[in-house]
């Protein structure tokens, strides 16, 4: 018999609902067995699903996996609440972890527990090849976040350049990804992720660009080292429901889920 996960999602936003959504479609055999939401219901929120209006009350769920997609202020009360439980916990706002202490505090409380942090790839790939590349040495990094006008629309980006006005890409941030993921948190998200997987924060380049030419969620990677070079671009199609997010980040979350049940992992 093909043993079923026991899920917690921790938000019901586009890429959330999108995760639900599929893994109904694939019927993967996974329970949703509660969501983290601050109110009492959300459009599209499969019935009988309980909600979770509080971190504290994971315990009663008997979930084996959490996973965030709430926004980064939702890392630390969940995380708080399920690796001391025992429960493995997933992030996809990874950007809460830029300039914080935050990712020491939840390690130290995996390790306790044995539970596991799990960091997704989200809208990237490669961050295998990264990981390992790191472990012979890395000299340099850089992250390029290539997005339409559109998908800075609300952030810092329009005290830095004119939006609307652009009639060529425009490169108006470069800086670490610390300050990336701190400064732009719904669109620097993947940045914390290639951080973390290569040079670290602090040492990671990030260029953030918004050009008109595009429809498309770009991301460029580059890295170089004593293992060699690589280079990994991916072009992504942004969730209809919210365009600062791309598809891949729900696909990536969706395999993740899978893997833990499936006989066979890649």
């Amino acid at each position: 018999m093909t043993r079923r996960a026991r899920l917690v999602l921790v938000g019901f936003g586009a890429i959330a609902g999108a995760v639900a959504r599929m893994l109904a479609e694939r019927r993967a055999p996974v329970d949703l067995v509660g969501v983290g939401l601050r109110q009492s219901s959300r459009p599209g929120l499969p019935q009988g699903v309980p909600v979770l209006r509080e971190p504290a009350e994971l315990a009663t769920t008997r979930a084996d996996l959490v996973v965030e997609a709430a926004g980064r202020d939702a890392v630390a009360p969940w995380g708080r609440a399920a690796l001391p439980a025992g429960v493995d916990f997933a992030v996809s706002s990874t950007s809460a972890f830029a300039g914080t202490e935050l990712l020491a505090e939840l390690t130290t409380l995996a390790r306790t527990s044995g539970a596991k942090l799990i960091i997704p790839p989200g809208a990237l790939g490669g961050m295998d090849a990264l990981s390992a590349a790191q472990r012979m040495g890395l000299t340099s990094v850089t992250h390029r976040i290539v997005k339409p006008p559109r998908a800075w629309a609300g952030t810092g980006a329009e005290d830095l350049c004119d939006l609307g006005a652009l009639t060529t890409a425009s490169a108006f941030f470069r800086g670490s990804a610390n300050e990336a993921s701190a400064r732009f948190p719904q669109n620097a998200n993947a940045a914390l992720i290639t951080a973390l997987a290569g040079l670290g924060p602090e040492e990671t380049q990030v260029v953030l660009i918004a050009d008109p030419a595009t429809t498309t969620n770009r991301h460029e990677i580059s890295a170089e080292g004593a293992f060699g070079r690589m280079a990994l671009s991916f072009e992504n199609a942004a969730l209809p429901d919210n365009p600062k997010s791309s598809a891949m980040t729900a696909l990536s979350l969706v395999r993740l889920i899978e893997n833990r049940i499936a006989p066979v992992v890649i």
